[in-house]
């Protein structure tokens, strides 16, 4: 890979897949993709990694140079903002996909650039500019809010650094022009932010439109690795969902684990896929089916955005609130069922029902068909 991190006045920072996607989408906004260096901060786990590096050579393949800097592990931190800081120093524009990651906040540090874009992490998104909004420090919304002890206090002042820095100028804080490129919905912004919509233009320029089948697949969630959902509550939900609606294929979330796919594919059948790029590139490239099914997560306003036109409908099974694990964040089931309410009500997804339709076990009676 390429790219001495000074490349131009742009520079993003980049940790996962989607990340790296949305840079794209938002460099491709005007029909050919500007000029910008991406560095890639991968984490240490091998799927994500996989994906990270195919995403890295479409972004080489459409002219952007890119960086792949190890940042976790031993002297990696310390060794990533020494090499980082003089160029992001000079870049005239900062672009981020994770506001929320402490490497990205850290590296917020030597920034003085007074334009900064944030890009999709998924759902992540809505929570960041509602805590903007609120002025109220970034937690992600599947945690409890606490400090986190010793190692959180001492991160404090970086962690409320950043939050200034990433407040736009008209709120009082900082001089910064911030934008928000996002599919997500925004509520009530913060005075002075720019929301730019993500229609994911540069994904269906590049790719299909894909073959269609008859069948029905689901999309995984990694609620459980989070600790959102019970386990086993997550496996009699799918168990359900495949027989009422006679799903096929299992798109993995890159985050699950290899045990809980071996159950899933041992009770019910289902394919399990483990895709090596973003769902909405797999999606358009297909073959794909003609009905997606997906709990509440990023997909359900992403894939009728990428396969707009095709014909393929998205729907959206809600998290029943028993399915919750008792160390689930207080905030967890609202911002769920806003999840899914928003993409029943702005992308036109159906919503399947909650409850005990889709919570009867391995052996529970299917509900009506869509």
């Amino acid at each position: 890979m390429t790219g001495d991190g000074a490349g131009g006045t742009t520079v993003a920072l980049v940790e996962s897949p989607v990340q790296l996607l949305n840079v794209l989408e938002w460099a491709y906004q005007g029909g050919t993709v500007i000029p910008l260096t991406v560095v890639v901060l991968p984490p240490t786990e091998p799927l994500s990694r996989g994906q990270l590096r195919r995403m890295a050579e479409l972004a080489i393949d459409d002219g952007l140079d890119v960086r792949w800097q190890e940042a976790r592990g031993g002297a990696g931190p310390l060794r990533t903002l020494t090499s980082l800081a003089r160029p992001l120093r000079r870049a005239r524009r900062v672009v981020l996909g994770d506001p929320f990651s402490r490497y990205v906040q850290t590296l917020l540090t030597v920034v003085k650039a007074r334009e900064v874009v944030v890009v999709d992490d998924g759902t992540a998104t809505m929570e960041f500019t509602a805590q903007l909004s609120r002025g109220e420090r970034f937690v992600r919304w599947h945690r409890s809010g606490r400090s986190g002890g010793a190692r959180g206090m001492l991160f404090a002042p970086v962690a409320s650094a950043a939050r200034r820095r990433l407040t736009p100028a008209g709120s009082g804080a900082s001089g910064t022009r911030v934008e928000v490129f996002t599919s997500m919905p925004v509520v009530d912004p913060p005075s002075g932010l720019k929301v730019t919509a993500n229609e994911f233009a540069w994904t269906r320029s590049r790719f299909g439109p894909p073959s269609v089948g008859t069948a029905t697949d689901l999309v995984g969630t990694s609620l459980v690795e989070t600790g959102v959902v019970d386990h086993d509550r997550y496996l009699e939900a799918v168990a359900s969902l495949t027989k009422a609606y006679g799903v096929t294929r299992y798109f993995a979330h890159r985050r699950e684990r290899a045990d809980k796919l071996h159950q899933l594919h041992a009770h019910t059948g289902l394919e399990i896929v483990r895709p090596d790029l973003p769902l909405e590139i797999v999606a358009r490239r297909g073959p794909i089916g003609r009905t997606i099914v997906s709990f509440p997560s990023t997909v359900v306003h992403t894939l009728p955005l990428a396969l707009a036109g095709t014909g393929v409908k998205v729907a959206v099974c809600e998290v029943d609130p028993s399915w919750l694990t008792e160390t689930a964040s207080p905030r967890a089931q609202g911002f769920l069922s806003s999840v899914a309410g928003a993409a029943r009500e702005r992308r036109g997804v159906d919503g399947l029902p909650v409850g005990p339709a889709t919570a009867t076990g391995w052996s529970g009676a299917p509900a009506a068909s869509v």
